[in-house]
Formats: C-alpha cells, structure tokens, sequence
C-alpha cells in the first residue's frame, strides 16, 4: 500500500475572505486535477516530514505548524491502494511558484473547483478547510491506474483525534 501525504495551506484573502492553496497537477496521478501539495513518503520519513518536502518540492512553500486533518484510506477493487495523511497549516514561508509537477493558485474556500477534482474530494476537503478532523475509507473499482477507476462508496467519521496517530 502507498502512504502519501496532502497539505492544504491557508491563507486570509484579499476580502477577508479564506483562501487555500491548490495545485493543478501537471503530470502523474490526477493530471490536470487540482489538490493540494503532497506526495509518497520515503523509505524513513515521517508522513509530516513528507508533507512538508512535498510542499517545498511542488510550490516552493515552507510550511510549517503542521495540523493533522485528515486519514483517508483508497480501496482499489477491494484491495488498500493508499494511506494519505492530510495536513493543514496557517504557518508558511515564501510565495508559491510553478514546478514541472504543480501549478499553484490561491483559491477562495468557496470556491474550491471541485468538478475539476478527485471524486471524494468533496466529500470530506470541505469539512477540513473548516478546521474539522476526518477518518475516511473511499471505495474505487475498474482496476489501474487509480485515476480512472469509478468512485464507489465511502465512509466518513468526523471529529476524530489524529495527532495520536502519528
């Protein structure tokens, strides 16, 4: 099974309005579909020591105050696909720029494109750009590659305690 990381960067907007940084996914898994920065761990590292390589990696961010949000777990025809562990964080250095893996883009809370994301995603990423915690199982079938298998069925457990976990 793969263990990947998310991190989801917030920021207060122009109008006072939330924003959260996104990235249009320019090449592997997702292509063109926006998330936020992350990736697979390495052999040895921590998910949040990942998700912080990631960000660096993908936008050139450095965040740092990670919160854990979120443990979602990705069903492949039955069989655990991936393990992602997805962070939020207020706490950030330096100005996101483009990667031949990312396009970043500040997007309003509100206005989180998601008919140009995963199938799950908006089942549980608005409850955590709320500040909520969030256990999920998301069920797919149709085979590999995972991003054109069909979203199934899922569960959700909100308000769970995550920091423990790690």
């Amino acid at each position: 099974m793969i263990e990947a990381t998310l991190c989801f960067p917030l920021r207060e907007g122009g109008d006072a309005d939330e924003e959260v940084l996104l990235i249009e996914k320019r090449r592997g898994l997702g292509e063109g579909w926006y998330n936020g920065p992350g990736g697979k761990c390495e052999p040895g590292e921590t998910p949040r020591e990942c998700a912080v390589r990631e960000t660096e990696e993908e936008v050139g961010l450095e965040v740092t105050d990670l919160e854990k949000a979120g443990e979602l777990t990705f069903l492949l025809d039955g069989e655990a696909h991936t393990f992602c562990h997805v962070y939020r964080s207020r706490s950030f250095e330096g100005e996101p720029t483009s990667s031949e893996e990312a396009y970043p883009e500040w997007v309003p809370v509100d206005d989180v494109p998601y008919d140009r994301m995963w199938d799950d995603d908006h089942l549980w990423l608005p409850g955590v750009l709320e500040g909520n915690t969030v256990a999920g199982e998301f069920r797919f079938e149709g085979g590999e590659p995972l991003d054109e298998a069909a979203f199934v069925d899922h569960d959700l457990e909100w308000g769970v305690s995550l920091e423990s976990r790690e």
